[in-house]
């Protein structure tokens, strides 16, 4: 194995994707065994993600369901990939993170994002609009000064006073540099822009400030990893998801997840077909041997201390063993991992 993969923490984030012929409830409790199966792996961290008003998502509250993963499981981190900070009061986020940290010691994150919306309509409802999030970072001090008890209003946050709950923050665009003002660990995607990825972090090395949260810089970098017998079985991981993305693109919604099969006998428009092939392309998806190399060459160009798993596909079974043949790759060492 890998030296530099070796050395590398493992982590998985699972976005509650409802599939074809499923409902959300089924989509929300196959997140919570997942995060079972995360924890015997041997993963580091199982962090939930927010989205409104998205047909095919079902994980629109990430505090709720993060508190039903931390009830399922005993070990394994648990936190969000993320909470949309525009989206909320600062005081009731931290409210929110201090109970799960009461509830479940030593084991809560708090990853933290900038979106406001998937839609006009979303942010509407949310009482929200785009330039929202240009006060994320004015929020992400608010937010962490209610745990550092220096709130200007003074009021003191009850539970969360006094607690520490890891933040990490969710870079996308400016993000590099929110995290590195800020002095907190960094989770940027996606992994088929490689370029782009090196440059944020890169930014973030170089402008980091060391804080009460973090002393020196702390990369995750994100994105999907397909692992399978053979490179085609792997593709077949990526189509519901990049059927799925290429429809959002074309029509504005973004739909359940279909099976493999039927993407591959629908007719496309040469632009939906355009956003579908970007979509399987750059991907870490291939057989353990490819992973392993591609994976290795991430982690020596950025520095990368973890990597967050966020692949999503229509077969659960399948994605399962992707995760059990990543797990044995990367030598995590849980006993589901070494059978």
């Amino acid at each position: 194995m890998s030296s530099v993969i070796a050395a590398t923490r493992f982590s998985l984030l699972d976005r509650s994707r409802v599939r074809e012929g499923h409902t959300a409830p089924e989509a929300l409790r196959d997140t919570v065994d997942l995060a079972r199966e995360a924890e015997r792996l041997g993963y580091h961290r199982f962090w939930v993600a927010e989205h409104h008003g998205v047909p095919g998502v079902a994980g629109s509250a990430p505090t709720v369901l993060a508190a039903a993963v931390a009830g399922a499981t005993r070990t394994i981190r648990v936190g969000t990939g993320g909470v949309m900070l525009p989206n909320h009061r600062p005081l009731v986020v931290a409210e929110q993170f201090g109970v799960l940290a009461s509830l479940f010691p030593d084991r809560i994150d708090m990853g933290l994002g900038r979106s406001v919306g998937f839609t006009d309509g979303v942010r509407r409802a949310l009482g929200r609009d785009k330039g929202d999030a240009e006060d994320f970072a004015a929020q992400i001090d608010e937010l962490l000064g209610w745990f550092e008890g220096t709130s200007p209003t003074g009021v003191h946050a009850r539970p969360p006073e006094g607690l520490t709950v890891p933040p990490f923050v969710l870079a996308m665009g400016e993000g590099a540099d929110i995290a590195a003002r800020a002095g907190l660990p960094m989770v940027i995607g996606d992994l088929r822009d490689r370029d782009r990825m090196r440059r944020g972090v890169d930014r973030y090395r170089e402008q980091f400030r060391p804080s009460a949260w973090a002393d020196e810089p702390y990369v995750v970098v994100s994105g999907t990893v397909a692992v399978a017998d053979t490179p085609g079985q792997a593709r077949r991981l990526l189509i519901p998801e990049a059927w799925s993305m290429a429809y959002s693109r074309t029509h504005g919604t973004f739909p359940p997840l279909p099976p493999a099969g039927r993407v591959e006998s629908l007719a496309m428009s040469d632009k939906e077909r355009g956003f579908y092939e970007a979509g399987l392309t750059g991907q870490l998806a291939g057989t353990e041997e490819e992973v392993e190399r591609e994976l290795e060459a991430v982690l020596k160009d950025t520095g990368a201390q973890e990597v967050l798993v966020t692949t999503s596909t229509y077969d659960r079974e399948a994605l399962l063993a992707s995760y059990r043949r990543l797990a044995a790759l990367a030598g995590l060492g849980g006993s589901a991992a070494r059978r």
